[in-house]
């Protein structure tokens, strides 16, 4: 495993994973998460920009997550089951919009918030529910 760190922006490499560019306000939030170490592990893709033109993302190896970033929103991580109920449902163009949190503990589960809504998951019975605001 390989990483090469500059102002702002890092690459980093494994062998199952290759060389993938991590920038800005995604690289900060990954950090957060200790970077390949963490919970997300190593990015799967460069930064690319999201279909809708507004926003940027990366997928990481780990915990199926990924951080979406944009300039009203800033930077959130999103991962397992609320990231996979968040794709079926369109992504950034489904009626939850972007990631305004990162995923966080509530009674019973876990809750990410959206600009227009939020999803938990129950760990008692797996569910994942979507609600609008």
């Amino acid at each position: 495993m390989a990483a090469f760190n500059y102002a702002g922006w890092s690459v980093y490499w494994s062998p199952a994973t290759g060389a993938h560019i991590v920038l800005g306000a995604i690289l900060a939030t990954w950090d957060r998460y200790s970077r390949e170490r963490g919970l997300l592990g190593y990015p799967l893709t460069d930064e690319l920009g999201t279909p809708d033109g507004v926003g940027r993302y990366n997928h990481f190896s780990g915990a199926g997550g990924s951080i979406y970033w944009t300039p009203s929103t800033g930077a959130h991580e999103v991962h397992g089951a609320i990231m996979s109920k968040w794709a079926s449902l369109g992504w950034e163009r489904s009626f939850l919009g972007y990631p305004i949190s990162d995923e966080y503990t509530i009674p019973g589960g876990r809750r990410s918030d959206f600009q227009y809504g939020y999803i938990t998951w129950n760990a008692t019975t797996g569910a994942v529910i979507d609600r609008r605001y």
